[in-house]
């Protein structure tokens, strides 16, 4: 017998996407959020699917969502700002976890906070379960399996390919990017975690044959879960690259932000501005999000920095493999398919080989190199 998904943040724009996707695999989620108006036209839409309000505000209707066994799936962003009551619903009922959030801060929290916590519970958190940061942690464990135990680093680089437009982001994107801004973020350096500031590095990858570009370092969820699956594993870099041009700009800017943030008055500005910053407001419609794909390119090195092996992954629009990850690893773990508790990554969660496959069928797919 399989476990209820609870999809919280069902009538924002990646739940929206997530509920479709999920419905297409025949499955049946409990579609959630504040809005019980929407939810009812959404699920109407979808074929009659079970609907119950909650709100970020009243932590305790949050926590009635899920029970034990169950599956939460949470899209409500930006997650360093709204997140908690979702895990903390989990963890405290006995259910599985899965996020869509990209921002460093929660995912550093997830796995440093919450993490014990949940094994204790005996229930997995996998947060970062969407375009950010699933596509590199495939690639990265591809790329040190095929290189072996010589590799002590790997670099993850994150592309999209199509038209730039300002319509490419989602409302809950920007909101997300928004919050990070002036955030301390880290990387995996000497075999620890390092606390840094974000685009601290600037780095160029080759996304095709003869094709080159740019990205900025971040902190994401491979320097969290890479150095699990390789012993030997010193150094984990991810970088992104949706910047393209401007990605020393960006650079530039994220120093000047980092050094008025320390200033106490200015720090707290920032913030009181950035609460004010909406959530989900839309994003790319379909044919927008069929112009536009993704490439993520991972180099496994030996410690004299020679490239042991490389891996290409190609696939679909960013908002699109993040419904196709959320959907696949909720029906995974509602089945029963998790391989541990505490926070986990999705190579630990299931295994390579499985995780591969569930990629593929999302439309990430591995190319030449």
């Amino acid at each position: 017998m399989t476990s209820q998904i609870v999809l919280f943040g069902a009538t924002g724009f990646t739940g929206d996407l997530t509920a479709r996707e999920l419905v297409s695999r025949g499955v049946r989620p409990v579609l959630a959020g504040r809005d019980a108006h929407r939810l009812a036209l959404l699920a109407q839409e979808l074929g009659g699917l079970e609907t119950r309000t909650a709100d970020v505000a009243d932590p305790e209707s949050v926590a009635a969502l899920v029970g034990a066994g169950d599956v939460l799936i949470s899209t409500v962003g930006p997650f360093a700002r709204w997140g908690a009551p979702a895990v903390e619903a989990a963890i405290g009922a006995g259910a599985h976890y899965l996020d869509s959030t990209g921002e460093g801060t929660f995912i550093r929290q997830i796995f440093e906070e919450y993490g014990p916590r949940a094994a204790q519970a005996g229930v997995g958190l996998l947060t970062a379960m969407g375009y950010d940061w699933v596509p590199g942690n495939l690639a990265g464990a591809l790329a040190l399996r095929d290189a072996g135990p010589d590799a002590v680093r790997v670099v993850v680089g994150y592309f999209t390919t199509g038209p730039a437009s300002a319509d490419a982001m989602s409302g809950g994107t920007r909101a997300s990017a928004a919050g990070m801004m002036g955030e301390p973020s880290y990387t995996f350096r000497d075999g620890a975690l390092i606390t840094e500031r974000g685009a601290r590095r600037v780095a160029s990858f080759e996304t095709a044959p003869g094709r080159r570009a740019s990205a900025m370092s971040v902190g994401a969820s491979e320097q969290f879960t890479l150095p699990r699956l390789h012993a030997t594993l010193e150094e984990v870099d991810t970088y992104l690259g949706w910047f393209g041009p401007a990605t020393r700009a960006v650079q530039a800017f994220s120093a000047v932000t980092a050094a008025v943030t320390r200033i106490g008055p200015v720090r707290d500005g920032m913030k009181a501005a950035l609460a004010k910053v909406p959530g989900s407001t839309g994003g790319p419609d379909a044919e927008a999000r069929a112009a536009t794909g993704s490439v993520v390119v991972a180099h496994a090195q030996d410690a004299a920095g020679r490239t042991l092996a490389s891996v290409r992954l190609t696939g679909p629009n960013a908002y699109d493999l993040t419904a196709g990850f959320l959907a696949w690893g909720a029906e995974r773990a509602a089945a029963g398919g998790l391989s541990g508790t505490g926070a986990l990554g999705p190579a630990e969660a299931f295994g390579l080989d499985e995780f591969e496959r569930g990629a593929a069928r999302c439309g990430l797919i591995r190319s030449a190199a």
